[in-house]
């Protein structure tokens, strides 16, 4: 018995349905997040390949990916752009000192429970002003004050305001 193999099933289904233009991809492994990027981008019929790996998005953005979905980006759009923009035009120390940014919040969010990630996303668009209040829903349970502060100092550091990125001269 052949076993099932998804990148395969994946292949055939891009086949099938002419009308896929994109996928996207959290398959949170980096050596088949790129064989998804070269083998789909490759195409006779090119499948974009979105990012939503945000908890390593520089690393997956120089993979090749054709754009990226993030939950993330509720939170840090401009920088996000500001990422993809230095990343397409090769300009490396730039880059890096965006993503140097975009760490703590990716630390932040992504922490243990991963779960947690989008209530820590909508406690922190509570700490800088562009959501009223955090609602969770069960079984998901509020943030701990411990946690909120965590989310106040990479807010911090990652030069955020209420209207986005302070600056983007990272």
């Amino acid at each position: 018995m052949r076993s099932w193999n998804p990148f395969e099933t994946l292949l055939r289904l891009v086949d099938e349905v002419p009308q896929i233009r994109a996928i996207k991809d959290w398959c949170a492994d980096p050596s088949l997040h790129e064989r998804s990027i070269r083998t789909l981008q490759s195409l006779p019929r090119p499948v974009t390949v979105l990012s939503t790996h945000s908890s390593w998005l520089m690393g997956s953005l120089v993979m090749g990916c054709g754009g990226l979905l993030s939950g993330a980006g509720s939170v840090a759009a401009d920088l996000q752009i500001a990422l993809w923009q230095a990343v397409q035009a090769k300009d490396l120390a730039r880059a890096q000192a965006i993503n140097e940014r975009l760490y703590p919040l990716q630390q932040a969010f992504y922490a243990p429970p991963f779960l947690d990630m989008h209530n820590r996303m909508k406690e922190t668009l509570v700490l800088l002003g562009r959501m009223e209040r955090a609602v969770v829903r069960s079984p998901l349970v509020k943030l701990g004050g411990a946690e909120v502060e965590r989310l106040r100092t990479a807010i911090a550091q990652a030069r955020l305001g209420t209207a986005g990125a302070l600056d983007l001269a990272a």
